[in-house]
């Protein structure tokens, strides 16, 4: 083990928060009721919970019933989208997505395009990640239902303009005076820095999860608006309404809540602290090493998110160099990082092969110091210089201009 201990990367996961942690204990313990119980042991809980639900629902702008509790956005997006393509097909089989969303969504839209009959728009951003309103505009058909477009990129970092695509697509249907397409995003990554107004976003459908706020693990929720048909995925309860049935994650559900709660009060003094850090390292990393590019839109992104590719290194070698020096960060998705396949984001970008290869994404959090990041830029440099010395690959400096 390092001497160190510099843990970058957020994105994947965040230590759990000692405040959300002194909630959940009693549920745990005293609190172990069932809450679908008639009796008072579990009515106590069922109450609990539904202050749980009413907390994240006025965090969110919505109503306490449009708060759907599930096992994590994994399920929160499978949910929003299979569920809401099947019990609204009648209307239509067309779907919009970007290319750069999350595999929980990709892979959902994959099936029902593979599986069940449903054609798959898959919207390409530019070269800094952004999906564009006019793109979701000239996409729009009489038979699109659903459009997803994440908040936030979780490898990237770039911001979406969801609350414009929102409101065009909220025109849209006012002028074919229809119910549909109906507009989901997923906003795991944005909990803990951005603003989550559902009704400012202009969303039908939005997925959170408790593990990249300070939150539980196994947790996560999904907003639907009142209104909008889901058909189940699973069955065997009553339990949020039938639509996700099975006894509720108290522990979970109370400590996202809570989680949820805290990063919120502090979101914007968090944001301008992290933002410094990400510039400082960023700009640090630009002046030290050569032929790096960043990833991801240069302001435009999340206060947290630094994602580089450096031109002529495997990045999961140098993730294990960083490894060895007490430095934790990743090459993408904590959901794929068992694997050695290429980023599908960085490639979405229009690079080759070799640069989402050499990708990292370091991604900041509460703990995160200025020391933190100084060390990350007396580290990196020797290393990338010791991987590119023994290196085989070499790539187009074009790239990186």
């Amino acid at each position: 083990m390092a001497d160190r201990f510099v843990y970058l990367d957020h994105a994947a996961t965040t230590p759990l928060d000692p405040r959300v942690r002194e909630a959940m204990l009693p549920y745990l313990d005293e609190k172990f009721g069932n809450p679908s119980s008639f009796h008072a042991v579990g009515k106590t809980v069922k109450d609990d919970v539904d202050s749980a639900r009413a907390t994240i629902a006025e965090l969110l702008h919505a109503r306490p019933d449009e708060v759907l509790f599930t096992s994590g956005g994994t399920e929160s997006d499978n949910l929003a989208i299979l569920g809401y393509a099947r019990a609204n097909q009648k209307q239509g089989k067309h779907l919009i997505t970007s290319k750069i969303e999350h595999h929980a969504v990709l892979e959902a839209m994959i099936h029902l395009q593979r599986k069940e009959g449903f054609e798959v728009t898959y919207l390409a951003p530019d070269k800094d990640g952004l999906i564009h309103m006019e793109q979701v505009e000239q996409a729009l058909r009489e038979d699109t239902i659903l459009v997803s477009i994440m908040t936030a990129n979780n490898e990237i970092g770039t911001i979406q303009p969801i609350s414009e695509i929102g409101n065009r697509i909220q025109k849209y249907r006012q002028s074919t005076n229809r119910a549909w397409p109906v507009f989901h995003t997923d906003a795991c990554q944005a909990t803990g820095v951005l603003e989550l107004n559902v009704e400012q976003l202009h969303v039908d459908l939005l997925t959170i999860n408790g593990s990249k706020m300070y939150g539980p693990k196994g947790i996560g929720a999904l907003y639907v608006k009142r209104g909008i048909k889901l058909q189940p995925l699973q069955f065997g309860g009553s339990q949020e309404r039938a639509i996700r049935p099975g006894t509720e994650n108290i522990a979970g559900i109370i400590g996202m809540a809570r989680a949820f709660e805290l990063v919120q009060a502090q979101r914007k003094e968090e944001a301008q602290r992290l933002t410094l850090l990400r510039d400082a390292l960023i700009s640090g990393v630009l002046e030290r090493i050569s032929k790096v590019r960043l990833n991801g839109h240069p302001t435009e992104r999340l206060p947290n998110n630094v994602n580089v590719s450096f031109l002529d290194i495997e990045g999961e070698a140098l993730l294990l160099y960083l490894d060895a020096a007490g430095i934790y960060a990743s090459t993408g998705s904590a959901c794929t990082s068992a694997s050695l396949d290429p980023s599908h984001v960085i490639l979405a970008l229009g690079m080759p092969y070799e640069v989402a290869h050499g990708s990292l994404r370091f991604t900041l959090g509460h703990t995160t110091t200025k020391e933190d990041i100084d060390y990350v830029l007396e580290t990196l440099p020797p290393l990338v210089e010791k991987l590119r010395s023994i290196s085989p690959v070499s790539v187009d400096p074009k790239y990186f201009t």
